[in-house]
């Protein structure tokens, strides 16, 4: 007699033995392609765009205003020196040439504080009524360019001290630097407004008796006399009434000897220069910043930064 389902059940057994494992067994998740993960990874840099230095918005902007900001620094120290020198001069009483300066300076927007602190400058004074003392600093900055700094203040040890800290900030050091230099007294002088004109010819001989020693025309017509600082006051006063100019400026100031200037070549030091001399001439109590720089290997318009904020 045959086994009970002996064939059967074997094909049963083995049916469900096979069966399970193959539904029991996970089948494993597809995994992220490598094409699939570096795009997940490079997306944010596709859409990130890098901002370069020099090349935004806001640079453009910045460099504008700073361009506009020194340009109405050196407007306001113009207005200031002229209005201090007629105050010198003349005095604050009936003098027309103060009342003059004052107009033209209210008119270009400089500030009452800034008008009123140069009147009194002129009579030796701080706008707040204490005498001023006069300090001189001298310093060099990389590659080697020297300033003369002079200061008119009320406290030459504060004065000094936050100087030398500008200086230092700007790379520079405090050192002697007058060898540089030679003093000499500028008078500046134009023809009045409806007068008759005045040239270089006119006024030589009147000139070179007050003191003179050379004479030549500027940029925008006026005539420049040069003179030693003694002979400053006698030039200004021997020439100028005689052919009915107009002063425009007297000042003894610091000449840079032409085989002691300094060619800048490098956009960063020029750059550190530049943010220096600016500084200065923001400085309230500097009254005149003189250099030997010249311009080297470098654009326009970095040279124009310097050349704007120096006296010489």
């Amino acid at each position: 007699m045959r086994p009970f389902a002996s064939g059967p059940v074997r094909t049963i057994a083995s049916r469900i033995a096979v069966a399970v494992p193959r539904t029991a067994i996970p089948r494993p998740r597809a995994q992220p392609t490598t094409t699939t993960f570096c795009c997940q990874c490079l997306r944010p840099l596709s859409t990130t765009p890098v901002a370069l230095s020099g090349h935004n918005k806001w640079s453009k902007i910045k460099h504008k205003k700073g361009a506009a900001d020194a340009q109405k620094n050196n407007m306001r120290s113009q207005h200031s020196k002229t209005i201090a020198l007629y105050s010198r001069l003349h005095g604050t009483d009936n003098n027309p040439q103060l009342v003059t300066a004052v107009a033209n300076a209210k008119k270009d927007g400089v500030p009452k504080a800034v008008i009123d602190s140069a009147i009194a400058r002129g009579q030796g004074r701080s706008a707040s009524g204490a005498s001023l003392e006069s300090l001189t600093l001298e310093a060099i900055l990389p590659p080697g360019v020297a300033l003369i700094i002079e200061v008119e203040t009320e406290s030459k040890a504060r004065s000094l001290q936050d100087l030398k800290v500008l200086v230092k900030k700007h790379k520079g050091t405090a050192n002697a630097a007058t060898f540089f230099f030679t003093r000499l007294g500028r008078v500046v002088f134009a023809a009045k407004e409806g007068g008759a004109p005045v040239g270089i010819d006119d006024i030589m001989d009147d000139a070179i008796e007050c003191g003179a020693e050379d004479l030549e025309a500027d940029e925008e017509g006026n005539l420049v006399v040069w003179t030693q600082p003694n002979m400053t006051n006698a030039v200004v006063n021997g020439v100028g009434p005689k052919f009915e100019l107009e002063l425009l400026s007297s000042e003894i100031i610091w000449n840079a000897n032409e085989d002691t200037k300094v060619k800048i070549d490098e956009g960063l030091e020029a750059t550190t220069l530049s943010e220096l001399l600016a500084a200065l001439q923001e400085f309230p109590e500097v009254q005149a910043v003189y250099g030997n720089p010249t311009r080297g290997d470098i654009p326009e318009e970095q040279w124009s930064g310097i050349e704007e904020n120096l006296d010489s």
